[in-house]
């Protein structure tokens, strides 16, 4: 499969603190990346400049061997780009059906009842279609990442980074997101660069893992060289880490 995303050294200060050291890494068409690491490990730092909200400090983003280095947001959505937020930014004097609607506007011209016809079954992929006519203010937290999450694929994106979906879940709500992403992935042909801290959620999901922290990439790769790797044990998992279930 061809690299759809590729960031070469990145490097980002913030006054005289970096965020992000020197990262690099390559994100093969298809996959499901996870991004790993502590809070203020650089995750989001990382996924802001994939998306364009914040240029590097040094270093190149390419998405589909295009160099999108210091390119708005706007330009890189329109490469197939779609994003979620780790709080979810919805347009709470809107209903669920017209957050989601808009996020189909801003692609591709195409006829009004195809992309209701999209909208309609994302909503119902989500569990939205019996709030499809509520305002969003209304929402619990939850169900505004849905809404969210509809929205970026409203736009029927081919990349969709996904910041931290499952925070806050329980057990049995973190199973249903699993088979949720597998059935978005596999249906909307996606690639998903995916930051997480459920670990579980990871090991069943992710092809492959990066592990940031403190700016800088320690280590990357499948779960069970992850999971078995001291230096992610010390500084990010833990002593205590629950055996993988997928290789």
């Amino acid at each position: 499969m061809s690299i759809c995303i590729k960031c070469v050294n990145i490097t980002k200060y913030f006054g005289g603190l970096a965020a992000l050291k020197n990262v690099s890494l390559e994100i093969r068409e298809g996959e499901i990346r996870a991004i790993i690491g502590p809070n203020g490990a650089g995750k989001t730092t990382l996924f802001n400049i994939i998306n364009g909200v914040i240029k590097p400090s040094s270093g190149k983003i390419f998405i589909n061997n295009v160099d999108v280095t210091g390119w708005p947001p706007h330009a890189i959505f329109r490469l197939g780009v779609g994003r979620t937020l780790q709080i979810p930014r919805v347009f709470k004097n809107l209903t669920v059906w017209e957050n989601v609607f808009l996020g189909g506007l801003f692609t591709k011209p195409r006829a009004d009842f195809e992309l209701q016809k999209h909208v309609s079954h994302l909503l119902e992929i989500l569990g939205l279609i019996k709030k499809a006519d509520l305002k969003a203010a209304k929402l619990n937290l939850q169900e505004m990442r849905k809404v969210e999450l509809a929205r970026a694929l409203a736009s029927k994106p081919k990349i969709l980074l996904i910041d931290e979906y499952m925070s806050g879940l329980n057990t049995i709500e973190i199973e249903e997101t699993i088979d949720l992403f597998k059935r978005l992935h596999k249906e909307f042909n996606l690639t998903i660069v995916w930051i997480e801290h459920v670990i579980s959620a990871v090991a069943s999901l992710a092809d492959t893992i990066t592990v940031l922290n403190e700016g800088m990439k320690i280590a990357e790769g499948k779960i069970k060289e992850i999971v078995s790797d001291p230096v992610v044990i010390q500084a990010y998992l833990g002593e205590e880490v629950e055996k993988p279930t997928k290789g």
